[in-house]
């Protein structure tokens, strides 16, 4: 089983957004059972609070389900945990890291890394534009997906 953790500032916008997104991917090719996916934040300023409403409509009008969540913080011991720890902008990677205080596995990734052009996946609780933070989160877990195959991880 690969364990993906989807990280973000605050886990209610984008981390839940990738792990949504995510989770249906694999649903839809019949993966399901060879993931375990979950999603966190670096900071503490939302945990216990649900995803933001503009992660859930963004997922409503796409047809994503939205799934039970309630914002955590990462945790030191998500290293062991977790596979991949796959953080949405650079700001997410230097937090996660200094969680973790170390990645010697490399497992620390920004999910935009795997796709053909690399960067920052913007914060919508700060553009106020989910539309650009679903493209970006498809075309991150697509291209993860893809390279999941490719090293014959699945």
């Amino acid at each position: 089983m690969i364990k993906i953790l989807f990280v973000c500032h605050g886990n209610i916008c984008r981390s839940t957004m990738a792990q949504f997104v995510f989770q249906d991917m694999i649903h839809k090719a019949g993966l399901s059972d060879l993931f375990y996916i979950d999603s966190a934040a670096t900071s503490t300023e939302e945990i216990g609070n649900p995803p933001h409403y503009g992660t859930v409509g963004k997922m409503r009008e796409v047809g994503i389900p939205v799934l039970p969540h309630k914002a955590v913080q990462m945790k030191k011991s998500d290293y062991e945990k977790y596979d991949f720890l796959l953080g949405m902008d650079e700001w997410n990677i230097r937090n996660m890291n200094r969680i973790v205080k170390k990645d010697p596995e490399h497992k620390i990734h920004m999910l935009l890394d795997f796709s053909k052009n690399p960067r920052a996946i913007a914060d919508p609780w700060y553009t106020g534009n989910f539309d650009v933070t679903y493209d970006d989160i498809q075309e991150g877990c697509q291209a993860f997906l893809e390279y999941l195959k490719r090293e014959g991880r699945i």
